[in-house]
């Protein structure tokens, strides 16, 4: 049987609207979320989960880190995909926000989660996506996914030295846009904490734990050599809603079980101690809205 293409694969882009006529409204306790917090799309949504405040109102079933599917899905989703859309072809994957009044999926796509949590469930919250803010954290969406893009290049094994140092050099660019903006400001898009440093967090967390096994230590060196970024991702980790779903044993079972490819020197030299700094007696303060 030839491979599912990613574009044959049905994806799903409902989303909770303000009121009754969108179909999909905001109530308390109609939806629930799957998540994998070894999954760096999870986690995203489980810390703006946690900020948020809305275990009351929004349930989350936590998934094994590491996919029980044949498929490399999640076993205990297949019902629901399989209910969302008739012999479903792909992978039974998280994060799902899925509806449990009609039993069927709103959506798997984590940007359009993240803004319907913050817009739709979270006015009691921090103001994660401050109005006007919008294009500056899309921006920085895109920076994080070039980052995140980059990083996999750079350490993918059979590629050409020249096209390894091409992608080293595209992701020292993103972290150093990054640094450069925390010299001026605490936060990456803005004076307060928002989606986007979520993002950062979650790419810098993926950068040190899963890419860094697949560089040299020169390169990692180099990545270091970013003391504003590293500090503030320390930072964030005090906070409560971030260092309580970090689950670094799962993201590294997660890695070992899909990850092919041989350790590079860059293994041993670890940049963060995340486990550490989400134990500290101050969290990161975040701005409610007004």
């Amino acid at each position: 049987m030839s491979a599912i293409r990613p574009s044959a694969v049905p994806s799903f882009r409902g989303r909770i609207g303000s009121d009754a006529r969108s179909g999909y409204y905001a109530a308390a306790r109609r939806y629930r979320l799957h998540l994998s917090v070894s999954c760096p799309q999870s986690l995203r949504i489980a810390v703006t989960h946690g900020l948020l405040g809305l275990g009351d109102a929004l349930p989350v079933t936590l998934l094994p880190a590491v996919p029980d599917g044949p498929d490399g899905g999640h076993r205990l989703l297949r019902p629901l995909y399989e209910a969302s859309s008739h012999q479903y072809p792909g992978p039974a994957a998280a994060p799902v926000l899925h509806d449990t009044w009609t039993g069927r999926i709103v959506s798997t796509h984590t940007p359009d989660i993240l803004r319907d949590l913050v817009r739709q469930f979270g006015a009691g919250g921090p103001d994660l996506l401050p109005h006007g803010a919008e294009a500056a954290i899309g921006g920085v969406d895109l920076l994080c996914e070039e980052i995140g893009r980059a990083a996999q290049r750079a350490g993918l094994p059979g590629t050409d030295q020249a096209a390894r140092d091409a992608a080293l050099g595209t992701l020292l660019e993103g972290l150093e846009t990054l640094e450069r903006r925390l010299a001026l400001q605490d936060h990456v898009a803005g004076d307060g904490l928002t989606l986007a440093d979520l993002h950062v967090w979650v790419t810098l967390l993926q950068l040190d734990t899963v890419h860094r096994h697949h560089l040299d230590a020169a390169a990692v060196h180099r990545i270091t050599g970013h003391p504003r970024l590293w500090a503030y991702a320390r930072r964030l980790t005090a906070h409560p809603a971030f260092g309580a779903h970090l689950d670094l044993d799962g993201i590294a079972r997660r890695h070992h079980a899909r990850c092919r490819g041989e350790e590079a020197a860059g293994a041993a030299v670890r940049i963060v101690d995340w486990a550490a700094c989400a134990r500290p007696a101050v969290p990161e303060p975040v701005r409610q809205r007004g």
